[in-house]
């Protein structure tokens, strides 16, 4: 609470009657009962009241006086001094702990009863307004004080730098209450510290009890004023700095006035300051007391002592780079790099291995640098208590350590942000300069140069003021860097108190006992996972597994978040000095033990966060920052306030979009989190009436927001609340202003502290009804979300949901730019290559292309600009215009040089090939002249295969590198890479299409069962896809989407992977090669169709479909365009093509090598004869099997209806469910799968023997065919073996393929008799090979048995059963009259419900039918073949149900 009229409350008796207890003896008696932390916390408490601060205090036993200076440690005071140099006025803030700040004191005490009030008339020097200092006219008041008496309280006021300051420099004001006379030791003590002395007397008269004070104060050097309750006199100067002040019969301002005045001439000229530590000084002099010379107290000094002796050993912004390394560069490159593993891009695998790599190697340099001097210093104090350092010492150490760091970092701050404005205003002076003096050339030349300097030197401030900002939080932070890199790379545990594994159980103790954790890093972005789950499991361990109620408090910056939580929960997060909290904190708060009964909870778990929209960080680093943050912590909450400055909420509500688009992209989480929204600093008292228009206007917005984010990530939305519970009625509260008056002076308003307690009674009544989260559900949740987050990228990075919809908009239109371009690039493309092709081109220049894309360019920059200038949304739009227009240009510069690239290398390869094949015939030359030279050589040697064909690739190698040398390999193809930016150019989230890619389920995108995850509702729908779809077939319910939706969706990818098979099967890819472009016209056009498609069905289609659906397509089209592409490479690249030439030349040279020309001639004639005869045989058999297997196998023999008969009795056999699906899914697949298996079966047994003898009379046929025409030809020919050669190949065309074989290399052929008699003894042994040929054969050649029955029993009616999606079994395919089949399907083939018996088959698709298509149908009842389906059911009861996401009720038991 900060509710100062707490002080004013009486007192009661327990019979409720009010007793006459002094308010302040009621104070001074908890602050006696209480330890040292309650005291500085009473002590601190006061201080925000504006209240004065016990300074000495008697031991109400002993007498003693002791000085509670510990419990000033925690106070912080700010002012502005104000003072005349040069003539000019400087205003200079200070901000320091008070025990530090040397100030004049003005003691004030009276000698003697006075009439009035001194306590009153001091309070009118301090604050006109408030009770500083306790009077005998405040409410309460007593005559009886029995602790007050000779306490000492302390009070400082604080100027604000304005001309109405009654001092121009902080001054403390000491009042001794009581009697100075009685309480001399006190008064003594104070005397000695003060710079002014102010007396209060009944009178000055000499034979006064008090004449002997007086004279001895007059002759004191230090300055007094005495003011006399007996004279009515103005002031009276004695002599010099001794002044005498009438009181009676004058007004108490006219005094103040007085005071005012004589007081600020005695301080101004004088050097006497008070400084509140120098108090200990006084201890051996006067007896006092100091509550610091505690032991305990002392010890935790001592140690803090230890620590702060390293760290002044360097400046304070080298602290953290040199003592606390860990948690620096190499901690926020660990973070940055952890970040990238979820946004990898190109070669997935290598990458995550090689940032993997890279975040082991800073986690090896953390631990290097894990062993400094002053973390082994603070561990082992923070460590487990021993009999010379208790509990107590170790919080004593904690505190004095952040109150010493603080108190070096803020003086070496004040520092370095002096400089800093000294450098600013050099820099303004020299603006100011440059504007007056711009005609002169020699103060433009120098003044310039002398600006940059001091620029540069206010940079290096500014960071080194960021580096300054250091505290306790920093070495705790540390201590978690130092365990997460140690526990990732499994490093033993260390001995002693040191150890690294016992940081979590140390951190684990000082949160229980309250201290704030930090639980996101808001320097580095990252939350520390191993490090929380460390804490967490150590704070269950020591507590079990509690309950907690998870409070997260949001704010922008500078909103009094803080302040708020202080004076509702008592809370002090961890700060350093000069600078607002960054990141999320955490804080336990107990429940007392009377509380607990009604809540399900133990503990309230704070999570506070710095301010959003911080001025430290800049632009859209802001932004992503703030969303990511504010994501987190209101997701980890059960309930998050959102704290917001006054009453307008845009900046918060900009924040709450992006947090809500979030969760609905976090569908991995399960979040429940609820919102009240503070407007602190709200002055009228009717605010919550007058904005009941306002709060509806602001949920309006934030309902449409919501609405148009559900449209964005197509999820099942229409309100706020529908997201984050919000109740606008009763969740929208009105804080008063803090502050009463202006600060520093101003106290707090007791409005404001009213606001807070029903703030909090509102927050534990709601938390009432929640059940809280165990330790351990939190420490999942925290994974879990930030797992989520570190996946999510894309939303932060914009101001709120509109933003993101106009940018995913331009995405899409920036898509039709790009693809507009690539159109015409494949239009140039086209033009060229046949220009190239003709020889008309043989360079194409960068300049060529450039002109002839010129005109399509402009067309598209023009409609770009005038997109931006146009559109709507324009005004946020110009932001990324100047962006996108980069991007275009880079996309076109990428298009022109790769379509460059592409073409030259097409010049390149046809020169190539042409070159290769002039000189083919001179490389079969030489190779033959080789061959005879290497026979004449080794025939003696009798080398063996290995060594000749050692010889023949030696050979080959040389001609192959000379041919190919200066030629350019052909660049391999990165077909993935390419996929990612074809659909990223339609604008799609790279993050998503990872996501779906690596889950790898569009692979069966066809074969799905269920399609329900992939639909969302169109707005104003009814809340769930649940439809009784048969009015008057109530039995048949779908709680997913209809079986005739589904049917359609699964029509939409069949189609749109048959348009993309022949789209691309058109495409020039095996005479062009592969072009990325096809990928980009592929997405395009699935993107099209899937548009077409919305438009006119009842729901929507989510963003992972439609990525799914692209990938799905280029997985189906991808074997035909790479083999396509292959293809293309082996035709037109020179290497390819040789390597495909060198088995037929090395059996060639084998030839050459092994007998005479004849023989080689013969060899080559045989060799193409058996590869020709092989084709021959194998189609011609596979013909013949084919006709044999239609006329003889039963599935294949009779009509359509026939063969369905057979394939269900197939499936029924294999017992199959995957087969069921693919037969129920696609029929037509599954029946040409079934063809082929049973085809494939035959040869493999009936057919085998067969296939042998129908090969024995088709190459008997063909070789009777060729020995006749080769013994004809022999016969009459008196030509050469060019003209031998010319007759034979034409006799035999008609009958075989046959090659060409060049003459020149056998012009010494002459005998013919001996050529015939080598091609007969060949013939033979191609028969005797081929006689053993095997069925597989039939694979590699143009006629194959199963393909030819497909073709003949496949072209027929495919209609399909408007009910059931049952085919037509009709054997023609444009057959006249209604369509018909006898093997209707079970409901779980169109997804319904069977719930009563098996009667429903049989009236399901007899029920009475009109209007197409259900007209064209003869739908008959068959019971027989609907026990068919019903033993499927049976049978695959538990698939059908897992695969349909279905239940069924009842299932009739059919007998086998």
């Amino acid at each position: 609470m900060l509710d100062y009229r707490a002080r004013y409350i009486q007192a009661k008796q327990e019979t409720d009657d009010f007793c006459d207890a002094h308010p302040l003896d009621l104070q001074m008696a908890v602050f006696h009962c209480s330890d040292s932390f309650l005291k500085q916390k009473m002590v601190t408490k006061l201080s925000q009241c504006q209240y004065a601060l016990p300074l000495l205090v008697p031991d109400p036993f002993t007498g003693d006086i002791e000085c509670p200076l510990w419990t000033f440690r925690q106070i912080k005071k700010t002012w502005k001094k104000t003072e005349t140099k040069d003539n000019e006025t400087v205003v200079t803030m200070k901000s320091m702990s008070i025990c530090k700040a040397e100030t004049p004191m003005v003691l004030c005490f009276r000698l003697g009863s006075l009439s009035g009030s001194k306590s009153q008339l001091i309070n009118t020097l301090i604050h006109d307004r408030h009770s500083t200092f306790f009077h005998r006219n405040c409410p309460g008041s007593s005559k009886k004080r029995l602790l007050l008496d000779g306490v000492a309280e302390i009070a400082w006021y604080c100027p604000s730098g304005k001309p109405t300051d009654s001092f121009s420099d902080c001054v403390a004001f000491c009042n001794l209450h009581g009697d100075g006379l009685t309480h001399h030791k006190q008064r003594q003590i104070l005397m000695d510290k003060a710079s002014v002395n102010v007396v209060f007397v009944p009178t000055l008269d000499k034979n006064h009890e008090s004449a002997a004070v007086i004279k001895h104060l007059l002759e004191s050097p230090t300055p007094l004023i005495a003011l006399d309750e007996d004279s009515g006199h103005k002031r009276i100067q004695l002599r010099k700095h001794k002044y005498k002040v009438g009181l009676k019969d004058r007004s108490q301002p006219d005094v103040s006035k007085e005071l005012r005045i004589i007081i600020r001439d005695i301080i101004s000229g004088s050097d006497q300051s008070f400084l509140l530590e120098s108090m200990s000084e006084s201890m051996s002099d006067t007896g006092l007391r100091v509550d610091e010379r505690d032991t305990s107290c002392d010890k935790g000094f001592s140690s803090a002592e230890t620590l702060m002796t390293i760290i002044k050993s360097v400046s304070v912004s080298d602290v953290k780079t040199k003592f606390l390394p860990c948690q620096g560069l190499l901690w926020h490159d660990w973070s940055r790099m952890n970040k990238e593993l979820y946004r990898l891009k190109g070669n997935v695998e290598e990458e995550k291995c090689k940032k993997l790599n890279e975040c082991r190697i800073l986690r090896e340099d953390q631990v290097k640098a894990s062993s400094g001097e002053l973390m082994k210093s603070f561990v082992l104090h923070l460590s487990s208590p021993s009999p010379s350092f208790s509990p107590r010492d170790r919080e004593y150490f904690l505190t004095w350590t952040q109150i010493l760091f603080d108190d070096h970092v803020t003086e070496c701050r004040s520092k370095i942000l002096q400089d800093y404005n000294q450098k600013w205003s050099e820099v303004l002076d020299l603006k100011k300069q440059m504007d007056k003096k711009k005609s002169e050339d020699s103060d433009q030349k120098k003044t310039p140069d002398r600006s940059e300097k001091l620029k540069t030197k206010q940079a290096e401030l500014s960071k080194d003021l960021q580096s300054a900002s250091c505290g306790l939080e920093h070495i705790f932070r540390e201590m978690a860097q130092i365990y997460e890199a140690h526990k990732s790379l499994d490093k033993p545990p260390g001995q002693g108190p040191t150890d690294w594994s016992k940081y979590p159980e140390l951190a684990a103790e000082l949160m229980i006992s309250g201290h704030p954790m930090e639980l996101m890093d808001g320097d580095a972005g990252h939350v520390p996972l191993t490090w929380i789950s460390g804490l967490i499991d150590q704070v269950n361990q020591k507590l079990g597994n509690k309950k907690v109620f998870v409070l997260s408090v949001l704010e922008i910056q500078s909103s009094g978040k803080s302040t708020m939580l202080n004076a509702m929960f008592g809370l002090q997060f961890a700060v350093s000095a000069g600078r607002c909290t960054r990141g999320a904190f955490m804080q336990l708060v107990k429940l007392s033990e009377d509380m607990k009964e009604e809540f399900q909870w133990d503990y309230i778990l704070v999570v506070e966060t710095e301010g959003l929209r911080a001025l430290e960080l800049d632009g859209n680093k802001t932004i992503h920052h703030d969303n990511e943050l504010a994501t987190f912590v209101v997701g980890l909450g059960n309930m998050t306030l959102v704290n917001i400055m006054g009453e307008n909420p845009s900046e918060m509500q900009d924040v709450l979009q992006i947090v809500v688009q979030a969760f609905m992209r976090m569908k991995e989480v399960r979040l429940s989190p609820s919102c009240v929204f503070v407007h602190q600093n709200v002055s009228d008292v009717s605010a919550t009436e007058k904005n009941m228009d306002g709060k509806r206007k602001v949920l309006e917005k934030l309902d449409k927001m919501v609405q148009l984010a559900a449209k964005e990530e197509v999820f099942d939305a229409e309100s706020f609340s529908d997201i984050i519970e919000f109740d606008v009625q009763k969740d929208v509260k009105y804080f008063a202003q803090l502050w009463e008056g202006s600060p520093p002076m101003a106290p707090p308003n007791p409005g404001y502290s009213e606001c807070v307690q029903d703030l909090k009674s509102f927050i534990l009544e709601k938390a009432k009804k929640s059940p809280g989260v165990t330790l351990s559900e939190f420490k999942t949740k925290v994974a879990d979300l930030w797992e989520a987050l570190l996946n999510e990228n894309f939303v932060f990075s914009f101001k709120n949901t509109l933003e993101i919809a106009v940018y995913r908009k331009l995405e899409v239109q920036y898509g039709n730019w790009t693809w507009a371009l690539r159109s015409e690039m494949l239009k140039i493309e086209e033009k060229l290559y046949k220009i190239i092709i003709n020889g008309e081109l043989d360079r194409v220049k960068l300049s060529l292309l450039q002109r002839e894309v010129t005109k399509k360019y402009d067309e598209i920059k023009d409609s770009m600009s005038k997109y931006f200038e146009t559109e709507e949304d324009k005004d946020m739009l110009i932001q990324w215009c100047v962006q996108h227009e980069l991007k275009l240009k880079d996309f076109l510069d990428e298009l022109v040089r790769g379509l460059q690239i592409k073409l030259n290398n097409v010049i390149e390869q046809k020169k190539a090939i042409k070159e290769v094949d002039e000189k083919k015939s001179v490389f079969e030359n030489n190779l033959l002249q080789k061959s005879k030279e290497l026979a004449l050589k080794l025939r003696n040697n009798l080398p063996d295969d290995q060594e000749l064909l050692k010889q023949f690739n030696s050979e080959w190698e040389t001609w192959v590198s000379e041919l190919t040398r200066g030629l350019k390999p052909p660049e391999k193809i990165n077909f993935e890479e390419d996929q990612l930016q074809a659909i990223q150019e339609l604008g799609f989230e790279y993050d998503l299409i990872i996501k779906q890619k690596q889950s790898s389920c569009y692979k069966g995108l066809a074969e799905r069962g269920d399609y329900t995850e992939y639909v969302a509702k169109k707005p104003h729908q009814s809340q769930n896809i649940i439809t009784n779809v048969w009015n008057n077939q109530s039995q048949f319910l779908s709680v997913h989407l209809p079986q005739e939706l589904q049917e359609q969706m699964k029509n939409l990818i069949k189609n749109v992977e048959e348009k993309a098979l022949k789209e691309i099967k058109e495409k020039p890819v095996a005479e062009r090669g592969y072009s990325s472009s096809y990928l980009s016209e592929m997405s395009f056009n699935v993107i099209t169709s899937i548009t077409g498609f919305e438009s006119q069905w009842k729901y929507l289609l989510k963003k992972e479909f439609k990525v799914d659906l692209i990938l799905f397509v280029f997985y189906r089209t991808q074997r035909w365009i790479l083999a396509s592409h292959s293809q293309f490479l082996k035709n037109n690249d020179v290497r390819t093509y040789l390597e495909s030439k060198k088995d037929e030349y090395y059996s060639v040279f084998r030839s050459f090598y092994e007998g005479s020309s004849s023989a080689v001639l013969a060899g080559l004639i045989c060799e193409k004869l058996k590869s020709s005869m092989t084709e021959a045989v194998s189609n011609q058999t596979a013909i013949d099997i084919a006709v044999d297997m239609r006329c003889n196998v039963p599935a294949f023999k009779e009509n359509r209806l026939n063969l369905e008969k057979h394939v269900l009795k197939s499936l029924a056999e294999k017992r199959e469910f995957n087969r069921y699906k693919t037969y129920i899914n696609d029929p037509k697949a599954y029946m040409k799968t079934f063809i082929r298996e049973e085809v494939e079966t035959l040869l493999q047994t009936d057919y085998k023997d067969k296939c042998s003898s129908f090969y024995k009379q088709k190459i008997s046929n063909i070789q009777t065919q060729v020995l006749h025409d080769l013994r004809e030809m022999t016969k009459g020919n008196r030509g050469d073996i060019n003209m031998w050669l010319q007759e034979f190949t034409g006799s035999i065309k008609g009958k075989l393929t046959f090659g060409t074989i060049d003459p020149q290399n056998f012009t010494t052929v002459k005998n013919f008799d001996f050529l015939k008699e080598e091609i007969e003894k060949g013939l033979n042994s191609i028969s005797d090979d081929l006689s053993h040929l095997s069925v597989d054969k039939f694979k590699w050649f143009r006629q194959r048995p199963d393909q030819i029955l497909i073709d003949m029993l496949c072209d027929c009616c495919w209609e399909t059963c408007p009910f059931c999606a049952a085919v037509c079994t009709d054997t023609i395919k444009d057959h006249e009259g209604d369509h018909s089949t006898p093997f209707h399907r079970p409901p779980f083939a169109c997804d319904r419900h069977y719930r009563t018996s098996d009667k429903e088959f049989v009236t399901f698709c007899t029920t009475k039918v009109a209007g197409p298509p259900y007209d064209t149908w003869s739908i008959v009842p068959d019971l027989y073949k609907e026990s068919y389906w019903q033993w499927v059911v049976c049978n695959f009861q538990t698939e059908i149900e897992e695969h349909y996401n279905l239940k069924y009720e009842v299932v009739i038991a059919i007998c086998e």
